[in-house]
C-alpha cells in the first residue's frame, strides 16, 4: 500500500468549558475556520466497508484515509493519510479491484478522472465550523505537538478530536499515550468514543447507506464500541 503519515486520533464530546480548559493547559488557538467536505464512495459503499474514507475538502484537495496496522485497542483510531493524488489513485484501484484502470493511464488525470470509471459518487456533503488548538503537554519526556479540533457540523452535531501525526508504527504507542493523557486532563471519560461527523450524517440523512454499513461485519464491530447520540445502538 502507498505510504503516508499515520494519524492517531481520539474523538470526544466537547463541553462548554473545553476551550477554557485548553487555555489553562497552555493550549494556543491557531484559528477558527469554516470548510465544506464532500465524501465519495460506490453505491454499495465498498470503500467505507473496507475502512477507507475518500474526502474532497474545498480548497484543500483530496484525502484518502486508510486503516493503520491493528495494534493497541482502545477508544482511539489509527489511519494512514494519503494526500498525493497518485498515491490515492493507486490505493483506490487496489481496494476496488481496478488496477487495470491505472495501467491504462486513467490515473494520470488524478482522482477526479477516476470517479466515473470506478463508480464513485458523492454520498455526503456538509459544512463544518472548527476551532483548531495546538499544545504540548508539560513535563512530557519527548515533545510531541497535539492538535485539538472542536467541530460543529451544519446539521447540528458537535464533536472534538485530539490527534497527532507520526511517521512510523513504532511511534504510535507514545503518541497514543499523550493523546489519552490530554483527553483525561480535558475530563473525557476513559471509554467515550463518539462517532465521526460522516457517520452521524449518514445515519440522519442517508439511512439506506447507514444500514449498508451496519450490515458490514467490520463496521458493526467498530460500532459496538461507539456511543451514538441519535440511536438505540448504545
Amino acid at each position: 500500500m502507498a505510504q503516508g503519515l499515520i494519524e492517531v486520533e481520539r474523538k470526544f464530546v466537547p463541553g462548554p468549558d473545553t476551550e477554557e480548559r485548553l487555555q489553562e493547559l497552555g493550549g494556543t488557538l491557531e484559528h477558527r475556520i469554516t470548510f465544506q467536505d464532500s465524501y465519495y464512495d460506490t453505491s454499495e459503499l465498498c470503500l467505507m466497508k473496507a475502512n477507507h474514507w475518500l474526502r474532497q475538502r474545498e480548497g484543500s484537495g483530496w484525502e484518502l484515509k486508510c486503516p493503520g496496522v491493528a495494534g493497541v485497542s482502545g477508544p482511539h483510531t489509527e489511519y494512514r493519510e494519503l494526500t498525493a493524488e497518485p498515491a490515492i489513485v493507486a490505493q483506490l484501484c487496489e481496494v476496488l479491484g481496478a488496477e487495470g484502470l491505472g495501467a491504462e493511464g486513467l490515473g494520470a488525470g488524478g482522482v477526479a478522472a477516476l470517479l466515473g470509471p470506478l463508480g464513485l459518487q458523492e454520498v455526503a456533503k456538509f459544512v463544518t465550523k472548527r476551532s483548531a488548538w495546538k499544545l504540548v503537554l508539560l513535563g512530557a519526556e519527548e515533545e510531541l505537538p497535539l492538535k485539538v479540533d472542536l467541530d460543529t457540523a451544519d446539521f447540528g452535531y458537535a464533536v472534538g478530536e485530539v490527534e497527532t501525526l507520526v511517521h512510523e508504527e513504532a511511534e504510535v504507542p507514545t503518541a497514543l499515550g499523550k493523546i489519552l493523557s490530554l483527553s483525561s486532563l480535558l475530563g473525557v471519560p476513559a471509554q467515550e468514543k463518539p462517532p465521526a461527523k460522516l457517520i452521524v450524517y449518514l445515519q440522519r440523512f442517508r439511512p439506506r447507506d447507514y444500514q449498508l454499513l451496519l450490515e458490514s461485519n467490520s463496521f458493526r464491530e467498530k460500532l459496538q464500541e461507539t456511543k451514538h447520540p441519535d440511536s438505540s445502538l448504545g
